[in-house]
This record gives C-alpha cells, sequence and structure tokens, in this order.
C-alpha cells in the first residue's frame, strides 16, 4: 500500500547523507526552497548554501538553477538540504589532488579580513598576509575581487583548514625565469636591464629575472665615488656581461664596456704639436703622467721636461700641479699620448727671440733713420 502510494504521489524516499540533484524553484533572502520530488519542496538555509559568509541567498542561486545537495535532515512535512555540504567535498578531493601535485590555480579573492585573504573554492581558502606578495603589501582592500593564481601548502580536513598561497606561485615563476636567464647568458653580451638598487660598492641591475652586479669600478671610464653619480634606480641602461656563476648565480657586469672609451676618437680630437692643459697625476723613475682629458693620461718623459739637465722628474714637477704641454706624438690603439714641457719653453724662446729680433730691426732702423737726419743738417 505504501509501494502504491510513492508511485500515485511521485514521490521519493530520502534518508540524511544523500546527495539529490533539484530546481529551484524560489530564492528568499534567508534560504533557497527546491523541488528535489519530495512531497514538500527542500530548504536550503542561507547558511548552507556557500561555505563564506552570505548576505542574501540572491548572492549565491537564481530560479531555475539546477543543484546537487545533500540531504541534512528528513521529516514528514520538512527536508533540509545543503549545498555548502556537496561543494565542499568536491572541493576538498580536488584540492588534495592539487596539494599533491602543486597545480596552480585560479580563484577570486572574496574578502579582506584580519592577517590575510578569503578565496572561495568550494570551501573557504585563507591566503595569508605573509603568503600574498613576495614584498610587503601595506593595504589588501585593492584585493577583493581580484583572481589570483595560488599552491595549496596546507590541507587539514579534519580541522577545516585551507592554506593557500600566491607568494608559493611568483617565487616559483621567479626561479624558473632566473635558471633561464642564467642559461641564456652569455660572457660578451650587450644586454638591457633596469638599475634595481644601488650600494656602495656599484649597482645591481635586473636582468629579467635575476639580478647582475654592475661594480663600481665597471661604470664608468672615469672614476666614480658613489654609484648614483652615475645612475640612478629604474633607470634603463644597456650592459656588457663580464662572467656568469650559474652555480652560485652571479652575473659580473659592465656599464663602461658599453660606452665609448676615454681614447676613442683622440687622433680626430688631439693633433701633433697641440698644446693641451693637464694635471700631473704620478711621478715615476723616468718621467710623469699628465692626465689631458678625464681617463688619459700622457708621459712626459725626463728627458722632456727641461732644457737643462734633471736628475729627477720631482726636481720640475709636483703631484697634483697643474701644467701645460704640448703633443708630440697620438697613438689611439696603443693608448699613448707622448707629451712636452721642453717642447713649450724652447717654442717659448723662439718667440721671445723672433720678438727680440723684430724690436732689434724697429730699432736699428729708427737709429740709421736719425743717424741720416743728422747728416743732412750738417750738409745744409
Amino acid at each position: 500500500m505504501d509501494e502504491m502510494n510513492q508511485e500515485v504521489t511521485g514521490m521519493n524516499e530520502f534518508s540524511a547523507g544523500d546527495v539529490v540533484t533539484g530546481k529551484v524553484v524560489k530564492v528568499e533572502e534567508k534560504q533557497v526552497l527546491v523541488d528535489v520530488g519530495y512531497k514538500v519542496e527542500g530548504i536550503v538555509p542561507i547558511s548552507e548554501l556557500s561555505s563564506l559568509h552570505v548576505e542574501k541567498a540572491a548572492d549565491v542561486v537564481n530560479e531555475g538553477d539546477e543543484l546537487t545537495l545533500q540531504v541534512k535532515k528528513v521529516e514528514d512535512d520538512e527536508i533540509v538540504l545543503s549545498k555548502r555540504a556537496v561543494d565542499a567535498d568536491k572541493a576538498w578531493e580536488d584540492l588534495e589532488q592539487k596539494f599533491e601535485s602543486g597545480e596552480v590555480f585560479e580563484a577570486e579573492v572574496k574578502d579582506v579580513v584580519k592577517g590575510g585573504l578569503v578565496v572561495d573554492i568550494g570551501l573557504r581558502g585563507f591566503i595569508p598576509a605573509s603568503l600574498v606578495e613576495t614584498y610587503y603589501v601595506e593595504d589588501f582592500e585593492e584585493y577583493k575581487g581580484q583572481s589570483l593564481r595560488l599552491k595549496v601548502v596546507e590541507l587539514d580536513r579534519d580541522q577545516n583548514r585551507v592554506i593557500l598561497s600566491h607568494r608559493a606561485v611568483v617565487e616559483d615563476e621567479e626561479t624558473s625565469q632566473k635558471q633561464d636567464v642564467l642559461q641564456r647568458l652569455e660572457e660578451g653580451q650587450v644586454v638591457e636591464g633596469t638599475v634595481q638598487r644601488l650600494t656602495d660598492f656599484g649597482a645591481f641591475v635586473n636582468l629579467g629575472g635575476i639580478d647582475g652586479l654592475v661594480h663600481i669600478s665597471q661604470l664608468s671610464h672615469e672614476h666614480v665615488e658613489k654609484a648614483s653619480d652615475v645612475v640612478e634606480e629604474g633607470q634603463s641602461i644597456n650592459v656588457k656581461v663580464l662572467s656568469v656563476d650559474r652555480d652560485n648565480e652571479r652575473i659580473s657586469l659592465s656599464l663602461k664596456e658599453t660606452q665609448p672609451g676615454p681614447w676613442h676618437n683622440l687622433e680626430e680630437r688631439v693633433e701633433q704639436g697641440a698644446i693641451l692643459e693637464g694635471t700631473v697625476k704620478r711621478l715615476v723613475s723616468f718621467g710623469a703622467f699628465v692626465e689631458v682629458f678625464p681617463g688619459v693620461e700622457g708621459l712626459v718623459h725626463i728627458s722632456q721636461m727641461a732644457n737643462r739637465h734633471i736628475a729627477t722628474p720631482g726636481e720640475v714637477l709636483d703631484e697634483g700641479q697643474e701644467i701645460k704641454v704640448k703633443v708630440l706624438d697620438v697613438n689611439e690603439q696603443a693608448k699613448r699620448l707622448s707629451l712636452s714641457i721642453k717642447e713649450l719653453e724652447r717654442d717659448a724662446d723662439r718667440k721671445e727671440l723672433q720678438q727680440y729680433e723684430k724690436e732689434d730691426d724697429h730699432s736699428g732702423f729708427q737709429l740709421s733713420d736719425m743717424i741720416g737726419d743728422q747728416l743732412d743738417k750738417y750738409k745744409d
């Protein structure tokens, strides 16, 4: 008789724990009514719609939606169902697979709470603040509604604990990118990079996944007191790869190697016989090195220091002294510049002699004129 009544009414028998499907027939503020083929419409309380907090049922489902639900309680005049329980079971199975495989997946940030972010992955997933980015984030509000790539880093079904990390995804990508750059870089290459940070000993340049160091001695052909005199953070520069240590992930770079050296086109800038001003940089037994352009030093041989014999360069010059020199020879390829002080002195002596001779000639002419005038008087 009972079986006959069930067939006549089309009523299904349910027990707690059963998984059923049904269509949403009404969405109220705090609950949803679903037709699952029972003698009364099933009730899904708002607390059973999602693992996250829900303000109103319409935020989660709409009339006409087909839902898979778990039976929570069955009475003659009431059947209570849960969407959250079904979603959670599926989510746990899915998360366990992702945790074992290390799979990266996307999820939307639903809420910002104290200590981190909350995402809906069929159950409540938590991203601690320290696992959001590789850098410090002051305000997490802008993350709400964003979709993040995540990895499962901790699972505890008994404690209903799901810890996710976006930082782990970024770090893995950075490591992969770093290895890719390390394998591609070769000594002698010129590559573009961005100045990441400055230190007392140089500048770190990001090459797209890994930083290389431009030592302060490699920033310029000229002497550099501090890196900020040459480059600034955020600046894009071309650098030459000096060496790549793949085992220790160290890259040595040079900025000055990408720029024309101080000797570049020197033969076009300086001709033999030119007179230059320079600074005595150092004295040696055979002469003095004089800097005439930044990074360009020429040699004044001891034999070219004076018109008289000298035993040591120190008799004539001091380090740091500003002097004028005459160019005897320029060899750009050999980076050799021969200079002379003696030639300047000889030039000055010649000029003085020529001037004296001119004045003497001029005086002689005047004297003869005067004698001539006197003779004319005697003739008269």
